[in-house]
């Protein structure tokens, strides 16, 4: 069996040039944007929990899986401006799966309800922003493979 070669280690240049800081800096804020409010809906779910009509098992599961998420994506995004390529890979995975959930959990009728769907859209706005930034020629180049 063939060995894989070794990963190339990031550049520190390429790390803290000022548009990679940029880069990270606002997904750091965007992640921290979307943590906080899947929070602040999980406060509201408990808040909430004696009106079945708004705050249902579904809506227990999603917001607990919500705030498990942000918060794993939140810590991807601080050790990837420190330079963890793994952590920078899970976050473009974890952001685009988040974004793909949220795009169901609006589109499919019944299982949550409307105010779950606002806030899981404003979540889906800031994720996108994550998805683009993360994404992007300036991260793509500081985490290049090879």
């Amino acid at each position: 069996m063939p060995r894989r070669p070794h990963p190339v280690a990031i550049s520190p240049k390429s790390l803290h040039h000022p548009r990679s800081l940029a880069v990270f800096r606002g997904t750091k804020l965007l992640v921290g944007g979307y943590l906080a409010l899947s929070a602040l809906a999980l406060v509201a779910i408990v808040l909430l929990r004696d009106h079945p009509a708004l705050v249902n098992d579904a809506v227990w599961i999603r917001g607990t899986i919500v705030v498990a998420s942000a918060s794993l994506m939140f810590g991807c995004a601080v050790h990837a401006a420190r330079g963890s390529r793994g952590a920078w890979r899970r976050l473009r995975v974890l952001s685009g799966v988040m974004v793909g959930a949220i795009v169901v959990i609006i589109a499919v009728p019944g299982a949550f309800p409307m105010w779950l769907k606002w806030e899981q859209g404003a979540c889906g706005l800031l994720l996108i922003g994550v998805v683009l930034l993360v994404n992007s020629r300036q991260l793509r180049g500081v985490f290049a493979i090879g």
